[in-house]
């Protein structure tokens, strides 16, 4: 299904396929695509993943034929992706390729500062959206 997600499909090309579906990759295509837990992705779709970042084409589930996409990729994880191709979970050659620009952010709890910003953000994004006064909140709260 990751596949086809991603890919696309035709119609037909599984059980349930009645009409085709565009996958990801099209609806981004000249944009961009986000890949949430990358480090996730089973081995047989990274090598599929891989093809398509090299070739910047995909071939729909189904398809005999490649279609050209213009992707850019930004990809998130909670893995250490180093340490999964060191152990063989996660391809070399595509964390190379998509480890172009690492941004590494430690995890909220060792932000606490960021807290308090993050609940005001919020707080008024919230009451702005309900037509309500903002709640103030005292920085006691942390």
């Amino acid at each position: 299904m990751l596949e086809s997600e991603l890919f696309g499909h035709v119609a037909g090309a599984f059980t349930g396929a009645r009409k085709a579906k565009d996958g990801l990759f099209r609806v981004a295509d000249t944009g961009t695509l986000f890949l949430d837990e990358i480090g996730e992705m089973p081995l047989s779709m990274q090598a599929s993943l891989l093809r398509s970042l090299e070739q910047k084409a995909i071939r729909p589930v189904g398809s005999e034929k490649e279609v050209s996409v213009d992707v850019r990729i930004v990809a998130a994880t909670n893995r250490n992706l180093s340490d999964e191709v060191d152990a063989g979970r996660f391809r070399k050659d595509l964390f190379y390729r998509l480890n172009v620009l690492a941004v590494e952010l430690p995890p909220l709890r060792e932000r606490k500062d960021d807290l308090a910003l993050l609940l005001r953000h919020f707080t008024e994004m919230i009451s702005r959206d309900l037509g309500m006064k903002p709640v103030t909140w005292g920085m006691t709260i942390f």
